[in-house]
C-alpha cells in the first residue's frame, strides 16, 4: 500500500489499492481530521499505520457516506483512539444504525464468489456508526484551521457530505464525484444528483483540488464534466419514462456505460414514481 500523499498544506490523501478509494487526512493544530475509514478492520490497521506516520495528534472521523468501503473502519480507528467521534450526514448514521447489519450481510454476498476472503472481512467488521450528524451544514475547527461540512442534497446515496477547506480550496467530494471508474448507482437518486454536484460547483474555483471518491485528485473542469454527463443521464431518464420506454433502451443511449446507466435508469424511474 502507498503512504499518504499531500495534495495541499496539511491535506494528504492515501489511494487504498483495493477499490482505489480514497481516505484524506486534515491536520490542523489540535487534531486532525480522517476522512473515510476503508472497508475492513485490518485496512483501518494499515490506515492508522500511516495516519501515525504523519501525526499523533488526537483524530476526528469524518464518513462521506454510508457504503462499507467508506465507513467499515470506524470501529478500528475510533476503538484505537479513545474519545474520537465519528461525523456523517443524519441518514448515513441512520442506515448503518438502523440498516447497516442488512447492508453488511448484502455487501458481504455480492463479494463471496469473487474474493471469499475480503467477503469474510467485511462480515467480520463491527459496525460503529456516527455518533455526530449534521443535516444541511457544520463548521469543524481542528485547531487553526476550519473544516466545511455541507449536504447539498441527495446524489450517489441519500446522505452524501462534503468536506470544503477553503484556506487551501480543497474539496472532499465523497462519491458524488468518481474519477477511472463510472459513478455508483445503486442505492442513488441519479434524478437530482446533477442538481446536487451544481450546488458542489459553486463552491469551488477554477484552480480547487477536488478529491472524488476513488481515483486520482482532479479539478474543476473534470466535475463539470461529469456534472454535464450527470444531466444527460437524468434527461435520457425523464425522457424515457415520460415515453415509457423499456429501461434497457434509455441505458443504451446513456453515459457511463449500459451496466451503470442501467442501474441508473431503474433507480430513476422510481424517483418521478415517487417510490423512492
Amino acid at each position: 500500500m502507498t503512504g499518504f500523499v499531500e495534495v495541499a498544506t496539511d491535506v494528504l490523501v492515501l489511494r487504498y489499492p483495493v477499490l482505489d478509494v480514497n481516505s484524506t487526512l486534515i491536520v490542523g493544530s489540535e487534531i486532525a481530521a480522517v476522512v473515510d475509514t476503508l472497508s475492513t478492520g485490518d485496512q483501518a490497521t494499515e490506515l492508522l499505520a500511516e495516519v501515525r506516520r504523519v501525526t499523533p495528534l488526537p483524530l476526528v472521523i469524518i464518513n462521506t457516506h454510508h457504503h462499507y468501503d467508506h465507513c467499515f473502519g470506524n470501529d478500528t480507528l475510533a476503538g484505537a483512539v479513545p474519545g474520537t467521534t465519528i461525523w456523517a450526514h443524519e441518514e448515513a448514521a441512520r442506515i448503518l444504525r438502523e440498516e447497516g447489519t442488512t447492508w453488511q450481510r448484502d455487501w458481504a454476498e455480492e463479494w463471496q464468489a469473487r474474493e471469499p476472503e475480503f467477503a469474510d472481512a467485511l462480515s467480520a467488521v463491527a459496525l460503529r456508526p456516527p455518533d455526530r450528524t449534521l443535516r444541511e451544514e457544520s463548521i469543524m475547527d481542528i485547531g487553526g484551521r476550519c473544516i466545511e461540512l455541507r449536504h447539498f442534497g441527495r446524489g450517489h446515496t441519500e446522505g452524501d457530505l462534503v468536506a470544503i477547506l477553503s484556506d487551501v480550496d480543497v474539496v472532499l467530494a465523497g462519491d458524488l464525484v468518481e474519477h477511472g471508474a463510472p459513478p455508483g448507482f445503486g442505492d442513488s437518486y441519479p434524478i437530482e444528483w446533477p442538481e446536487t454536484v451544481a450546488a458542489l460547483l459553486h463552491r469551488t474555483t477554477p484552480a480547487s483540488i477536488v478529491i472524488p471518491g476513488h481515483g486520482a485528485p482532479v479539478d474543476t473542469a473534470f466535475v463539470t464534466a461529469q456534472h454535464a454527463e450527470l444531466s444527460a443521464l437524468a434527461w435520457l431518464i425523464r425522457d424515457g419514462h415520460a415515453d415509457g420506454a423499456d429501461p434497457e433502451a434509455v441505458a443504451a443511449k446513456a453515459p457511463f456505460g449500459t451496466a451503470a446507466a442501467l442501474q441508473a435508469v431503474h433507480r430513476g424511474y422510481a424517483e418521478l414514481a415517487g417510490k423512492i
